[in-house]
């Protein structure tokens, strides 16, 4: 006997998310999140290339302006835009998309066929996997890094133009760099979608005072128009030779927010980001660069503050105003790339769970957690605290960016050869020259370690040990919990008209997947040697749409000897509510005894064990990690008097 749903309906609202008419209203929200990163950096990319004693003439300065536009054109325009961006998983970007599709090609090439990624690899090839989950793991580890400076940075960058405007406010920049940017953290709970569509007007607004600063400039000195040669950008390099390495450490800083674009992509989608980029910000950036470095052709005393000394005088107060705004949408991109990489870190099982709020019903990928928020908040703020100017973190920011996008070109480069199947020599052609260029900022970036670099590369290592003792404990645990597997069919198969004895009533166990037999089960039989008449084993269902019509939300089987098996579907936009649905799907059962009803959650408890973790510290953090992992689901709506936590221990 059986009751099952045919299929599970999409929500008419995802449908039509993704129906062409909505490719604008997301283009437009993603211009208030996805592009701030990248959008704010004019206003200190130049002045950060001159910074380190370049003298600004005409041919520095035009090599400097021909730089930036062609990295954004390679890195952004084609790398992530054309290439990158196809990698997507589910709908979802960022490095750990990439990192799934290229180990579930890898473990496809060792099997034989595509395998499900919690396991432990075995075989020869296991060595390849773990040298692509570190690389994979070390690029997440950059990008948490990149998530902490951007913010301070940006809104930093953006207050210090009250220094331009009005320079006896000169001491109110780092308390309103802080008000802003708690403000911003405070915004969060309302979702990215409500936050994009009220900043998405506002950057419309930025873009077209960046285009027409820009075109002002232009008009004023067009030689600058020859760095649209790319002859100008190579021709800088092999005259500046080993110090042109220093300089392009400052011109990384132009296309920063690359690696938050690609990450953000599960907010908006590909459609609505490449509309957006390709329609008005490439353009926008491209003409305010050409319009600064047009400046200081004509000017090269502009060099204090390129950017602002562009604006005309009686805006320069609104622009700063404007400015700041911009750099709050900055600090949003990559917070809500955070929150995407957080999560996918959590659905890979590098991460224990956090508490994750969907936000909206159109993407599955716009998601809050408020933990995560709140270890953001604090660290920006400390930041700004410790380094006070954007000068200061410059240093430290290129080098997270920097090495976030070359592990995305290495593990892309893999995917285009193992996932969408390139030969061999299309490959090479096409990553090699994108491998060679992330390489060289990669290495340029390094040399700021000294300089403020260390931060991001600190961060990355203390991410990673939590990415690698999680994913090492994790592993043992499975081991350990195949060796108690127990499928349903043999347990009940098992179970005799003698023992064990029968109450009446109905126990319902909370199960992580269908089929296996839950340990609360087990060890509730193994002590009290009684069964109830009725049991059924649940499992509560997340699927990947917003909601779940109320026709299609259980699913139902009888396997004989008064068990049954039922699968209660939610979409991600709801919460479930557990005890009514159950109700209402088994009523059309009326051997079920739906008066005498208790249902028991497992929870396992992890104890010091004999297995080996090195050095032994990595052991107590794994303990400390697993203890503290929240319930998936609120079982506090449940009734306590109907409701049973049972407590089991796992020695690792």
């Amino acid at each position: 006997m059986s009751y099952s749903p045919r299929t599970i309906l999409m929500s008419t609202d995802t449908a039509t998310a993704r129906s062409e008419g909505r490719v604008g209203k997301l283009a437009l929200g993603a211009l208030g999140i996805v592009f701030g990163d990248i959008g704010t950096s004019p206003l200190y990319a130049v002045q950060e290339c001159f910074a380190h004693g370049l003298p600004p003439e005409p041919a520095n300065i035009i090599g400097v302006v021909s730089l930036i536009f062609w990295g954004l054109t390679v890195v952004v325009s084609v790398k992530y835009c054309l290439l990158v961006m196809r990698a997507e998983n589910h709908g979802e970007g960022g490095v750990f998309s990439l990192l799934a599709l290229a180990l579930r090609a890898a473990r496809r090439d060792v099997a034989g066929e595509k395998t499900r990624e919690t396991p432990v690899v075995q075989g020869p090839r296991q060595t390849e996997l773990w040298h692509i989950m570190l690389v994979g793991m070390f690029g997440a580890a950059l990008f948490f890094g990149d998530g902490m400076i951007t913010p301070a940075i940006s809104v930093l960058s953006a207050v210090e133009g009250l220094h331009v405007a009005a320079p006896e406010l000169g001491g109110l920049v780092m308390p309103a760099a802080i008000v802003i940017l708690v403000t911003l953290f405070l915004l969060q709970r309302f979702g990215s979608q409500r936050i994009g569509g009220s900043f998405g007007p506002l950057m419309v607004g930025w873009f077209s005072c960046l285009a027409l600063l820009g075109l002002r400039s232009i008009v004023q000195a067009p030689a600058i128009l020859e760095a649209l040669n790319p002859a100008h950008a190579i021709a800088f390099i092999v005259t500046h030779g080993w110090f042109s390495f220093v300089i392009l450490g400052a011109v990384l800083l132009a296309f920063t927010g690359g690696e938050a674009l690609y990450a953000d992509m599960g907010h908006f989608g590909l459609k609505s980001i490449r509309v957006a980029w390709y329609g008005l910000v490439m353009p926008a950036l491209a003409l305010n660069y050409f319009g600064q470095g047009a400046l200081l052709l004509a000017k090269p005393s502009a060099l204090v503050n390129p950017f602002y000394l562009m604006v005309p005088r009686f805006l320069l107060l609104p622009m700063v105003v404007l400015a700041s705004a911009a750099t709050v949408i900055a600090s949003q991109a990559v917070i809500s790339g955070t929150f995407s990489v957080v999560r996918q870190a959590m659905q890979m099982d590098y991460l224990p769970r956090f508490s994750v709020v969907h936000t909206s019903a159109l993407e599955q990928g716009q998601v809050y957690l408020p933990k995560v928020n709140l270890f953001l908040c604090v660290s920006v703020v400390m930041l700004v605290l410790v380094f006070r100017s954007s000068g200061a973190l410059a240093g430290a920011y290129g080098f997270s960016v920097a090495g976030a996008m070359f592990v995305d070109t290495l593990l892309a480069s893999y995917v285009a050869r193992h996932v969408w199947r390139w030969n061999a020599a299309l490959a090479v052609l096409i990553f090699l020259p994108f491998v060679i260029f992330d390489l060289v900022f990669f290495v340029t970036a390094g040399a700021k370690i000294p300089d403020g670099g260390w931060l991001p590369l600190g961060v990355a290592i203390i991410v990673m040990t939590v990415f690698v003792t999680w994913r090492q404990g994790r592993s043992l645990v499975h081991e350990i919990s195949l060796r108690h597997h127990q499928r349903l069919e043999s347990f009940v198969a098992a179970i005799g008209a003698e023992w064990p004895r029968r109450s009446p009533g109905t126990s319902v166990y909370l199960a992580p997947s269908v089929g296996a037999v839950p340990v609360a089960l087990t060890r509730s039989l193994a002590r009290y040697q009684v069964l109830r008449e009725n049991v059924v084993i649940l499992r509560i269902a997340k699927e990947d749409v917003p909601r779940i019509e109320e026709a299609h939300r259980a699913s139902i089987h009888f396997v004989g000897k008064g068990f049954w098996q039922m699968v209660l579907h939610y979409g991600f936009m709801e919460q479930p509510e557990v005890v009514g649905a159950f109700r209402a799907h088994m009523a059309r059962f009326p051997q079920v005894d739906l008066d005498r009803l208790t249902f028991f959650v497992g929870r396992s408890i992890f104890v010091e064990g004999p297995h080996a973790f090195w050095p032994h510290w990595r052991k107590k953090l794994f303990l400390w990690l697993s203890n503290s992992v929240e319930e998936e689901f609120d079982y506090s709506r449940m009734p306590s008097e109907s409701l049973v936590q049972i407590g089991s221990q796992v020695e690792v």
